[in-house]
């Protein structure tokens, strides 16, 4: 049962978070910030994860502390989920094009948090959204997961897309690498044992 839920209250926000990583893409999204919730729930379609997030947060301060706060306890349930990883493909990577943007992701699941971004988000807004709370979404993912993530543009001119582009890759990338591997069924996929 590769499942996890994840329970986060703060003075600047309140957060319930429930993944299956083995899912059919069913999304049930409230953050308070509807960009983030169209992301989420591409996000689930695509990687095929069944997610459900209720976030109450401080946006009248602005959407920063939601987003990075969702980050987290999406990272903290990917990390859950996967438990000792015993079995999985470790390894996925996706080009996906969004109309004129090309965007490439490659992911890890090492235990080794890392993240490469690189998205020319030449616009500061996309609506209301903050477009550098992307990266804020995507650093704190890394960190509480302990996925290696690298999202490259490789072509692309309109933010939204570019954003919508790298959300579903990664959204693919990670379905490839937490999928089970029957080569390594009872193994953990590392030649130190341990990931």
């Amino acid at each position: 049962m590769r499942k996890a839920e994840i329970r986060r209250k703060t003075a600047e926000t309140d957060i319930f978070l429930k993944l299956d990583l083995d899912g059919s893409g069913q999304a049930v999204i409230d953050t308070g910030v509807g960009f983030l919730d169209h992301m989420l729930t591409l996000f689930a379609v695509h990687g095929r994860f069944d997610l459900e997030v209720k976030c109450t947060g401080d946006t009248y301060v602005d959407d920063h502390h939601s987003v990075e706060d969702i980050g987290i306890c999406l990272g903290q349930a990917f990390a859950e989920a996967l438990g000792d990883k015993k079995g999985i493909t470790r390894y996925g990577n996706m080009i996906l094009p969004m109309d004129e943007a090309l965007i490439l992701t490659a992911v890890d699941i090492s235990g080794r948090a890392c993240l490469n971004f690189d998205l020319e988000l030449k616009r500061r807004k996309v609506g209301t959204f903050d477009t550098e709370l992307v990266e804020e979404f995507w650093t704190a993912f890394t960190r509480c997961s302990g996925v290696c993530l690298h999202l490259k543009q490789l072509d692309g001119k309109n933010t939204h897309h570019i954003i919508e582009g790298a959300f579903k890759s990664a959204a693919r990338s990670l379905r490839a690498a937490v999928r089970i591997d029957s080569a390594y069924a009872d193994e953990i996929p590392s030649s130190k044992g341990v990931l």
